[in-house]
């Protein structure tokens, strides 16, 4: 399976936010059209409050946001546990 940069799905979404088509690209460059339907979802950008966030950062942050859920989770248990030993 071909890798493809970041910079290079970015230059594709960039072209088909400015009116060429999944099928164009894929023909032009070789990535399938499904793949770059992909990351025009992952790497376009929406504005929310005066901010811009990609997917690509929506997903970072959950996976973060779990992260930090099981590391609180587990200072709760250690914190429970200490306070039976002091």
């Amino acid at each position: 399976m071909i890798r493809y940069s970041p910079e290079f799905k970015q230059s594709l979404v960039e072209m088909h936010n400015q009116g060429r088509s999944y099928t164009e690209l894929a023909a032009e460059y070789g990535p399938s059209a499904d793949s770059i339907r992909n990351w025009v979802k992952l790497y376009t950008v929406h504005e929310v409050d005066g901010e811009k966030w990609t997917q690509a950062d929506v997903n970072a942050l959950q996976k973060e946001n779990a992260k930090l859920r099981e590391e609180l989770e587990i200072l709760k248990r250690a914190a429970v546990l200490l306070s039976k030993y002091n």
